[in-house]
C-alpha cells in the first residue's frame, strides 16, 4: 500500500526530487564572498538559499536515470547512497514551499542583498562616527 501511494505521489510531482542537486557552500562573510555567489546566480537554472542557517547551492538538473514516462528511477537496485537516504517523507512536493531564511533566485536580487548588506551599513557606520562625537570635541572648546 504505501509503494502504491509513493508510486502515486511520484507520478504528481514528476520526480521533483531527481531534478536538482543541493549542495553546502561556505557561508560568506566579505562583499568578495557574496560577490562570488552572484557569479553563480548569473547562470541559468542556479538559485542559493539559506537553510537552518547553512547556505546551499541549488543546480537544477534533471538525473539521467529519471523515467519521462512515468517518473521513476531506472536505476532504482543500484541507485546511489545518497538516493536511498532520501525518505519519501522528505519529497519536495509532500512539504510544499521551504521556509528558507534566504532565497536568492538571480545575480540582480544578490546585487540588492550587498548593497543593504555592506552599502547601508558603511552608510551606518559613517553616521554614528559622525554623530556620535560631540561637537566639542571635534573642534577644540568653543566659549
Amino acid at each position: 500500500m504505501a509503494a502504491k501511494a509513493m508510486d502515486s505521489q511520484c507520478a504528481k510531482c514528476r520526480g521533483l526530487c531527481c531534478r536538482y542537486v543541493a549542495l553546502p557552500i561556505e557561508t560568506p562573510e566579505t562583499r568578495e564572498d557574496f560577490d562570488d555567489i552572484r557569479w553563480y546566480l548569473c547562470h541559468e537554472d542556479i538559485t542559493v538559499f539559506v537553510e537552518d542557517g547553512d547556505w546551499y547551492i541549488n543546480i537544477k538538473n534533471k538525473c539521467r536515470h529519471l523515467s519521462d514516462r512515468d517518473y521513476r528511477c531506472r536505476i532504482y537496485e543500484k541507485r546511489p547512497r545518497i538516493c536511498r537516504g532520501y525518505r519519501h517523507s522528505d519529497c519536495d512536493f509532500v512539504e510544499g514551499q521551504y521556509d528558507y531564511e534566504l532565497h536568492f533566485t538571480s545575480d540582480r536580487q544578490m546585487e540588492e542583498y550587498i548593497r543593504i548588506k555592506f552599502d547601508n551599513n558603511a552608510v551606518e557606520k559613517r553616521r554614528t562616527h559622525r554623530g556620535g562625537v560631540p561637537r566639542k570635541a571635534k573642534g577644540g572648546n568653543r566659549k
